[in-house]
């Protein structure tokens, strides 16, 4: 899928844009932003408080390399002024992963659905979520997996974009803050 077919407008200030890696590159550090800010709301997107501007850096960064390599997709929600010339903040992102074993060549899962605190509620998540069926839908993927905190706010969206509760692991991983969360395991047949 090219950049200018993953792009779409959402609402008059938002657009929904595919990176390549050397713009995954240049994205590095609002990308990091949008992280930070996730994290530090509670966030459990495998980081821990406090989470440093470098550790934020240094994991996009790794990103946009498996971006450039083809390993994986990223796609970006971009605050745009209306009538305002050029790319606005990065206030959403998500990935699709494409980079797995070869007897696995339908799936993709699905990785770092981050959404900037000042731009939940607005339909952010669902647009990407929409467009990242898409993409997968480009690459002939047509299984998705995907894990999320239990009971979280992201498990609605989930279930509202028609992805199935495949099941809980219990203490699955660490809330930023270091306490134990469940994790529930999705899949979407697209």
């Amino acid at each position: 899928m090219s950049n200018d077919a993953a792009r779409s407008t959402l609402s008059t200030n938002i657009v929904l844009e595919q990176l390549d890696g050397d713009q995954a590159l240049a994205a590095v550090d609002a990308l990091a932003d949008v992280l930070i800010d996730c994290v530090e709301g509670g966030a459990s997107v495998s980081f821990m408080l406090p989470l440093t501007r470098e550790r934020a850096t240094a994991f996009w960064r790794k990103v946009a390399a498996s971006v450039g390599r083809g390993e994986r997709v990223l796609l970006v929600a971009r605050h745009q002024a209306p009538g305002a010339p050029g790319d606005g903040a990065i206030v959403g992102t998500v990935q699709l992963v494409l980079d797995l074993p070869e007897n696995q060549p339908h799936r993709a899962d699905v990785a770092k659905m981050l959404v900037h605190r000042s731009a939940r509620r607005q339909g952010v998540a669902a647009q990407l979520m929409a467009a990242l069926d898409d993409v997968a839908r480009a690459f002939e993927r047509h299984v998705l997996v995907l894990d999320t905190v239990t009971g979280g706010d992201a498990e609605r969206l989930y279930q509202r974009s028609g992805w199935q509760r495949a099941g809980d692991v219990p203490k699955f991983a660490l809330m930023p803050d270091g306490g134990f969360c469940a994790t529930t395991f999705y899949y979407k047949h697209l």
